[in-house]
């Protein structure tokens, strides 16, 4: 009873980063809906497009630390906010642009700035620290469930708008519901009020946690693994409506398939939130991005269809954002909350490195060979030996495993 009374004190606080991480993902996971009527518009190439996401995840990975020492620093609200207001801006810029740069400056650089400040990292760490360390990694499911449901309501709305008065529309659309962003992001930085428990003596300044976190065999590998699924999921939401419109697909089959992944998202974060309280996180997240690279393999080496494309998207969705619960919680068990923002962010930014090669790379291979065949080929096999090697890394400690004390 005394730990629901504690959930129910700071309810404000999670649910404002659950609707911040909602709607910053939703509205990012969507633009790729943008792609071949902003290519047609603006006379540029897919591979320049693709180039602006590609800058928005290196943006967004290589500023994710900074952004979390900055937290710690000076408090979450600030962080978030500022945040809000670069997305914001950035989605006005793109539904104006009127060239590559513009578009590379709108949905590249300022939305992934913005996402460093708003997105899975911050609301993981803001999630984290109000809350007890039994109840932590389920409420973490929890709130990155509800932070799935953005791509649900994002993507039907962006393709009926863009349907219906053009892409600008559509992207004009998302800037409105951005605006929800606001009082999300206030509520969010009330956690600024909760006390942090002392920080490791190995770790009391962001340089010590830094090269801490640099020599720790397990966050190495696990970052490491990072790398391909950022890889992997960039390309779908960049590269899945281009590659349902090369096949012949109804455009809105798309839009489906996003909201479809973003609502079994809510089941897979809910349910590895829950598992990872129970079993050891390495081995499920390894079994995350194993299971993930078959089910690409299965749907790309056929011809799609309307049903096999939602039941593909189901099941990515699933095994979507169930990583996020677990990565915070490693990250916390490794070395606790004072730095989780930060530390969290280093291995962000391998996850960003390769999502910016699944967004590149996959329009460089489209525009050479006319077709996706090798590009979700290198995911599969890629992501297989990641899946492997985050397993194998955790086997040695699974027979008696100690636990580590959580922060």
């Amino acid at each position: 009873m005394a730990q629901l009374r504690d959930l129910r004190s700071v309810a404000p606080i999670l649910i404002g980063a659950a609707v911040m991480l909602s709607l910053a993902m939703g509205l990012r996971q969507s633009l790729g809906l943008f792609m071949q009527p902003a290519v047609k518009d603006l006379g540029i190439a897919v591979a320049e497009f693709t180039l602006a996401v590609a800058i928005q995840n290196l943006a967004w990975g290589f500023l994710q630390p900074f952004a979390g020492a900055a937290a710690a620093r000076w408090g979450f609200r600030p962080v978030l906010l500022a945040g809000v207001i670069c997305y914001l801006a950035g989605l006005l810029l793109l539904a104006r642009a009127g060239s590559a740069l513009d578009v590379m400056l709108g949905a590249g650089l300022l939305v992934g700035l913005a996402l460093a400040c708003t997105a899975s990292g911050m609301a993981m760490a803001v999630a984290s620290r109000p809350v007890p360390p039994a109840l932590r990694s389920t409420v973490l499911g929890m709130v990155s469930a509800a932070g799935s449901l953005g791509a649900l309501i994002a993507a039907p709305i962006g393709q009926l708008l863009s349907e219906g008065f053009g892409w600008r529309a559509g992207v004009l659309g998302f800037f409105v519901l951005g605006l929800a962003m606001l009082p999300a992001a206030w509520a969010a930085g009330r956690v600024d009020e909760v006390a942090l428990p002392p920080a490791r003596p190995d770790a009391q300044t962001a340089g010590a946690a830094f090269g801490l976190a640099m020599r720790h065999g397990p966050f190495l590998v696990m970052s490491g693994a990072y790398f391909i699924c950022g890889l992997q999921l960039v390309f779908l939401t960049t590269h899945l409506p281009s590659y349902l419109q090369l096949c012949g697909m109804d455009p809105m089959l798309a839009a489906e398939a996003l909201a479809t992944i973003g609502g079994c998202n809510v089941l897979g974060s809910l349910f590895f939130g829950w598992a990872g309280g129970r079993w050891p996180k390495p081995l499920l997240l390894g079994g995350i991005y194993t299971t993930r690279s078959l089910v690409l393999a299965w749907y790309f080496a056929v011809p799609p269809t309307p049903g096999s494309t939602l039941v593909f998207a189901a099941l990515m969705g699933f095994l979507w954002l169930g990583v996020a619960p677990l990565v915070s919680g490693m990250v916390t068990e490794m070395f606790g909350l004072r730095w989780l923002a930060m530390v969290q962010g280093l291995a962000f930014t391998s996850h960003q490195l390769g999502s910016f090669l699944g967004a590149f790379g996959g329009g460089l291979i489209l525009d050479r060979f006319g077709s996706y065949d090798l590009a979700w080929q290198l995911g599969v096999g890629m992501g297989l030996f990641a899946g492997v090697v985050q397993m194998l890394a955790a086997l040695p400690r699974w027979p008696g495993a100690r636990r580590p004390a959580p922060a």
